[in-house]
């Protein structure tokens, strides 16, 4: 039989933290770099929905203005190597 404590663990669970897109009336946007850039990793990948902490929708509007942000080279793709 499983101890109470075990028991106890096993239903906590985290916090949802808020989306960083509804903090203060930004708009996304593919020319608003500083925006952006909190959803990209270090090695320049668009970071996950659980990191992000955006909604699916607002996780896909992201990732569409990321793409859009590369495209005009406002965005790396890669990290550069020097």
């Amino acid at each position: 039989m499983a101890d109470r404590k075990d028991y106890d663990k096993r239903e906590r669970r985290p916090r949802k933290r808020p989306a960083k897109l509804l903090e203060g009336d930004t708009k996304l946007n593919y020319k608003n770099v500083e925006l952006l850039t909190n959803f990209i990793t270090e090695r320049k990948k668009i970071a996950p929905r659980r990191m992000t902490g955006c909604t699916s929708l607002q996780q896909r509007q992201v990732a569409l203005e990321i793409k859009k942000a590369r495209y005009m080279a406002l965005l790396p793709y890669v990290v550069s190597h020097k």
